[in-house]
Protein backbone atom coordinates (compact mmCIF):
# COMPACT_ATOMS: atom_id res chain seq x y z
CA UNK A 1 0.00 0.00 0.00
CA UNK A 2 2.91 2.38 0.49
CA UNK A 3 3.43 2.53 -3.29
CA UNK A 4 -0.25 3.40 -3.72
CA UNK A 5 0.06 6.25 -1.22
CA UNK A 6 3.27 7.47 -2.87
CA UNK A 7 1.58 7.54 -6.29
CA UNK A 8 -1.44 9.30 -4.83
CA UNK A 9 0.69 12.00 -3.19
CA UNK A 10 2.61 12.58 -6.43
CA UNK A 11 -0.65 12.87 -8.38
CA UNK A 12 -2.07 15.34 -5.87
CA UNK A 13 1.08 17.49 -5.98
CA UNK A 14 0.67 17.74 -9.78
CA UNK A 15 -2.99 18.63 -9.34
CA UNK A 16 -2.15 21.23 -6.70
CA UNK A 17 -0.14 23.17 -9.30
CA UNK A 18 -3.35 24.01 -11.18
CA UNK A 19 -4.46 26.20 -8.27
CA UNK A 20 -1.31 28.28 -8.52
CA UNK A 21 -0.90 28.38 -12.29
CA UNK A 22 -4.43 29.42 -13.30
CA UNK A 23 -6.61 32.38 -12.40
CA UNK A 24 -10.12 32.03 -11.02
CA UNK A 25 -11.50 32.85 -14.48
CA UNK A 26 -9.29 30.19 -16.09
CA UNK A 27 -10.25 27.57 -13.48
CA UNK A 28 -13.92 28.29 -14.21
CA UNK A 29 -13.72 28.39 -18.02
CA UNK A 30 -15.34 25.46 -19.81
CA UNK A 31 -13.74 25.45 -23.27
CA UNK A 32 -15.79 24.71 -26.36
CA UNK A 33 -16.06 20.97 -26.87
CA UNK A 34 -15.64 20.17 -23.16
CA UNK A 35 -18.38 19.43 -20.64
CA UNK A 36 -16.47 20.65 -17.59
CA UNK A 37 -13.60 22.84 -16.45
CA UNK A 38 -10.44 22.69 -14.36
CA UNK A 39 -12.07 23.47 -11.02
CA UNK A 40 -14.87 20.97 -11.55
CA UNK A 41 -12.29 18.25 -12.20
CA UNK A 42 -10.42 19.17 -9.01
CA UNK A 43 -13.62 19.11 -6.96
CA UNK A 44 -14.70 15.86 -8.58
CA UNK A 45 -11.39 14.17 -7.77
CA UNK A 46 -11.79 15.08 -4.09
CA UNK A 47 -15.42 13.96 -3.92
CA UNK A 48 -14.78 10.72 -5.81
CA UNK A 49 -11.95 9.74 -3.46
CA UNK A 50 -14.13 10.30 -0.44
CA UNK A 51 -16.95 8.26 -2.00
CA UNK A 52 -14.68 5.42 -3.12
CA UNK A 53 -12.76 5.07 0.11
CA UNK A 54 -15.03 6.25 2.91
CA UNK A 55 -18.58 5.79 1.67
CA UNK A 56 -17.50 2.50 0.08
CA UNK A 57 -16.41 1.41 3.56
CA UNK A 58 -19.62 2.63 5.19
CA UNK A 59 -17.84 5.55 6.84
CA UNK A 60 -18.35 9.29 6.90
CA UNK A 61 -15.74 11.23 5.00
CA UNK A 62 -14.23 14.62 5.60
CA UNK A 63 -15.95 16.87 3.09
CA UNK A 64 -19.27 18.72 3.30
CA UNK A 65 -22.36 17.26 1.62
CA UNK A 66 -22.73 20.44 -0.45
CA UNK A 67 -19.46 19.57 -2.22
CA UNK A 68 -20.74 16.06 -2.95
CA UNK A 69 -23.81 17.59 -4.57
CA UNK A 70 -21.68 19.84 -6.80
CA UNK A 71 -18.95 17.42 -7.86
CA UNK A 72 -20.26 13.84 -7.68
CA UNK A 73 -20.25 11.66 -10.81
CA UNK A 74 -22.85 12.77 -13.32
CA UNK A 75 -22.63 16.46 -12.41
CA UNK A 76 -21.17 19.29 -14.44
CA UNK A 77 -20.26 22.88 -13.60
CA UNK A 78 -23.35 24.80 -12.51
CA UNK A 79 -21.90 28.28 -12.44
CA UNK A 80 -18.84 30.19 -11.36
CA UNK A 81 -16.96 28.65 -8.47
CA UNK A 82 -16.03 31.39 -6.00
CA UNK A 83 -12.51 32.09 -4.80
CA UNK A 84 -13.61 30.99 -1.33
CA UNK A 85 -14.66 27.57 -2.63
CA UNK A 86 -11.48 27.30 -4.72
CA UNK A 87 -9.47 27.91 -1.53
CA UNK A 88 -11.49 25.24 0.28
CA UNK A 89 -10.89 22.72 -2.50
CA UNK A 90 -7.17 23.53 -2.57
CA UNK A 91 -6.90 22.80 1.15
CA UNK A 92 -8.94 19.60 0.87
CA UNK A 93 -6.86 18.31 -2.04
CA UNK A 94 -3.94 17.67 0.30
CA UNK A 95 -5.52 17.41 3.75
CA UNK A 96 -7.66 14.40 2.87
CA UNK A 97 -4.56 12.44 1.84
CA UNK A 98 -2.99 12.77 5.26
CA UNK A 99 -6.25 11.91 7.02
CA UNK A 100 -6.99 8.94 4.77
CA UNK A 101 -3.51 7.51 5.16
CA UNK A 102 -3.75 7.94 8.94
CA UNK A 103 -7.17 6.25 8.99
CA UNK A 104 -5.83 3.38 6.88
CA UNK A 105 -2.89 2.76 9.20
CA UNK A 106 -5.22 2.93 12.22
CA UNK A 107 -7.26 0.10 10.67
CA UNK A 108 -10.38 2.22 10.27
CA UNK A 109 -11.37 0.52 7.00
CA UNK A 110 -12.60 -2.87 8.21
CA UNK A 111 -15.23 -3.62 5.55
CA UNK A 112 -15.83 -2.65 1.95
CA UNK A 113 -19.09 -2.70 0.00
CA UNK A 114 -18.18 -4.50 -3.22
CA UNK A 115 -19.38 -2.81 -6.39
CA UNK A 116 -18.85 -2.22 -10.08
CA UNK A 117 -17.73 1.26 -11.06
CA UNK A 118 -19.39 3.18 -13.86
CA UNK A 119 -16.35 2.43 -16.01
CA UNK A 120 -16.51 -1.33 -15.47
CA UNK A 121 -13.99 -1.92 -12.70
CA UNK A 122 -15.04 -4.37 -10.00
CA UNK A 123 -13.99 -3.19 -6.54
CA UNK A 124 -14.00 -5.95 -3.94
CA UNK A 125 -11.77 -4.45 -1.24
CA UNK A 126 -10.42 -1.22 0.17
CA UNK A 127 -7.15 -1.95 -1.63
CA UNK A 128 -9.05 -2.14 -4.94
CA UNK A 129 -10.67 1.19 -4.12
CA UNK A 130 -7.30 2.85 -3.50
CA UNK A 131 -5.88 1.44 -6.73
CA UNK A 132 -8.93 2.54 -8.71
CA UNK A 133 -8.79 5.98 -7.11
CA UNK A 134 -5.27 6.49 -8.47
CA UNK A 135 -6.41 5.36 -11.91
CA UNK A 136 -9.43 7.69 -11.76
CA UNK A 137 -7.33 10.67 -10.69
CA UNK A 138 -4.91 9.95 -13.54
CA UNK A 139 -7.77 10.05 -16.03
CA UNK A 140 -8.89 13.43 -14.76
CA UNK A 141 -5.34 14.78 -14.70
CA UNK A 142 -5.14 13.88 -18.39
CA UNK A 143 -8.43 15.66 -19.09
CA UNK A 144 -7.18 18.72 -17.21
CA UNK A 145 -3.97 18.75 -19.25
CA UNK A 146 -6.15 19.00 -22.36
CA UNK A 147 -8.47 21.65 -20.91
CA UNK A 148 -5.57 23.88 -19.85
CA UNK A 149 -4.56 24.32 -23.49
CA UNK A 150 -7.79 26.21 -24.10
CA UNK A 151 -8.13 28.43 -21.02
Amino acid sequence: MEAVFKTWKTSRSLLLEFFDQYSLAQLNKTPDGFSNNLIWNLGHIIVAQQALIYKGSGLEGYIPDRLFALYKPGTKPTGQTTQEEVNELKELLTSVIEQTELDFHKGKFTTYNERMTGTGFYLSSIEDAFEFNNYHEGLHLGLMMNIRKFV
